[in-house]
Parts: C-alpha cells; structure tokens; sequence
C-alpha cells in the first residue's frame, strides 16, 4: 500500500457551466472548500451541510457524498439531483453547475492546521470558552468561523470564533453543550489540554467591515462567540463609532454569559441582557421576552443609522432578518449573519 506521505495527492479539475475552472485535491477538501482556497465565490453559509446554500448539480464526472442525508437538501432536491458542495468529495475531472456569486469575496483563504487545546474556561453550566494554539499565525477578520474535527466525530463542525486575530496563534471558540450533539460532546467529553484535532479556516461572510456607523451587535445563546469577535474588532479600531450590544440568554442560571463582556465595558460599549424566561424563585430587575423584540424597541425610528451583525439558534436569526429587512428595510449591505442549523 502506497503511504500518504509517498506521493502528492491527485489532482481533479472542476469546470463549473459558464463559469471558471480550478483544481482541487482529492486527498482531504470538500468540493465547496477546494474551491474557496482556489479562490472561487460558490455561496455558502454553514459549511457542515444544514443550510442547503451550496446546492450544486453534477452534469459529468463522480462525487461521493460524505453525508448523504444532511438536513440542507430536501427529498425533491434529491431526486433532482441536487448536491452539496460542502458535503461532496470529487473522485474524477467534474463538470458541475453552480451559481456564482460575483459580489462574493474570498478575503482570507482557509487553510487547514493541527490545532493544540490550551485551556477550557467554564462560563455556565452547558457553556465553555476553548482555547487553541496553531503553529502559525492567526488570520481571520472578527465574526468568522472555523471548522473543528472533534475526536471519534464524523464531519467537521463549525464554530465561530470569540477572540480577534491580535493573539498570536490562538483560535478561541465559544461553544454550548448540546445534549444530543455529537460534536459538542466529544469536545466537552474527549478533548484536554495538551490534545489536537484539525482546524479548518476562516469561513464565513458576516465579518466585521470598516465603516463610520455605529454597530448593533445582537446575540442569542452561542452566537455570543462571534458577537464577541465583532465587539472587540469595533473598539479596536481609531475610530468613535459605539456599539451597542443586545444579549438574549434564557434565565438567570445563563447569566455567565453577560460577565464575558464586563471587561469591554467602556464609553463605546453599551450591555443590554434580557432573559426569555426568568425563574421567578431568582432576582431578575432587567427586562424580559425574546431579544429581538428588544431591540425593536431599543433603536428609535432610523435603524438603517446602524450597522447589524447577529447569531444565535435559527428563530432569532429568522426574527431579526424580518425585523431588519422586512420591517424596517435596512439596506440589505448593512445586515451580517451567519445561518447555523
């Protein structure tokens, strides 16, 4: 058997219908993270098969599917022959369809590490700040993701990053234990100081953007990993804009979530928490109900003066798309989020 190390993997051309042409490996990338390194816009949002925002279609050539039932394609789309770019591994030259988009931007290309646990930090009681250290330096713009390999996990997950790429080498991720998740529970379970697993990164297009408004930053559960990106990213800058930030957690028993954020306090920052269901046996004077509904009446009659970035579990995203865009009609480019499912 022929050893890994002995020969450079293959290489297979994917020409996309009316669109460019590039070259992918077939030893380790996915067919949507082959083409974002060779620097190709296909869209995306979620990279671990979710969301259905990399659906392709194969004309010629064979692609096997990591994750056949991934919840991103529908059984009609299947039947159609619909794909998932980020789900599809090429074993041949391919001739795909795919839609490209020409406003997208690859800022930063994802590059693939081993990535060295440094610390786990508790922040509640299903909620744990992971520290990594790669051999070499940190780049990615505040707001965006990587994926992680957790141990005896199949697939990658995505998570995004809480910290800017100011510390060199360290990748640091906010993460909540899901019950029935398989990643989270080898990640909270499995992983200690000292081990390694891949890392995979930056992704994503909710990344913080230069700019003069001041921001509104909108977190929902885990979403605060990248809220804290964004925050930090702001009040790094030379500038004055402000930002405002709306944490949305579930009781009081989530409130070591709002502590991440005390050391950032200052005059550009302002803290708004709300809880969706306070106990009633614990102290709680702040306000209560879903966050959105917060931040609708938090930000006056012109919203469009600000800059959005958000994340949280789909209904939050969901409820601020329609809030933002629909409502009020802030102009789309100034509305950032990255869907998770």
């Amino acid at each position: 058997m022929t050893g890994r190390g002995d020969s450079a993997p293959r290489r297979h051309r994917i020409e996309i219908e009316a669109g460019p042409a590039f070259e992918i490996a077939s030893d380790e990338d996915t067919l949507l993270r082959g083409a974002l390194r060779a620097g190709v816009p296909l869209p995306y949002e979620c990279s671990v098969g979710g969301c259905g925002t990399c659906r392709f279609e194969l004309i010629e050539g064979r692609i096997d599917s990591a994750w056949a039932e991934a919840p991103g394609l529908s059984e009609r789309e299947r039947k159609r022959g619909k794909r998932l770019a980020c789900q599809s591994r090429v074993l041949t030259d391919c001739r795909i369809r795919a839609r490209i988009d020409p406003q997208a931007d690859v800022p930063i290309r994802a590059v693939r590490a081993r990535a060295r646990l440094e610390s786990r930090r508790e922040i509640t009681a299903d909620l744990a700040e992971f520290s990594f250290r790669v051999p070499a330096e940190a780049r990615f713009f505040a707001g965006q993701y990587a994926l992680l390999h957790p141990p005896a996990t199949p697939g990658a997950r995505a998570y995004s990053m809480s910290n800017t790429d100011t510390e060199p080498g360290i990748w640091r991720f906010i993460v909540r234990r899901v019950p029935a998740g398989v990643g989270s529970r080898a990640l909270f379970d499995r992983v200690r100081p000292g081990d390694e697993l891949g890392l995979d990164g930056p992704y994503g297009h909710a990344y913080l953007r230069a700019g003069t408004r001041d921001v509104v930053c909108v977190a929902g559960g885990s979403g605060l990993g990248p809220m804290l990106s964004v925050t930090r990213g702001v009040l790094a800058e030379p500038g004055t804009r402000q930002v405002r930030f709306f944490l949305g957690l579930r009781s009081q028993a989530d409130l070591g979530a709002a502590d991440e954020l005390r050391s950032l306090l200052g005059p550009r920052l302002n803290v708004t928490t709300v809880l969706s269901a306070p106990e009633s046996a614990a102290p709680w004077s702040g306000p209560t109900g879903f966050v959105h509904t917060l931040v609708d009446a938090s930000l006056g009659p012109d919203p469009a003066r600000f800059d959005f970035y958000f994340a949280g579990p789909p209904p939050m995203i969901d409820a601020m798309q329609d809030l933002l865009l629909v409502r009020h009609r802030v102009p789309f480019d100034q509305v950032r989020f990255d869907r998770f499912v």
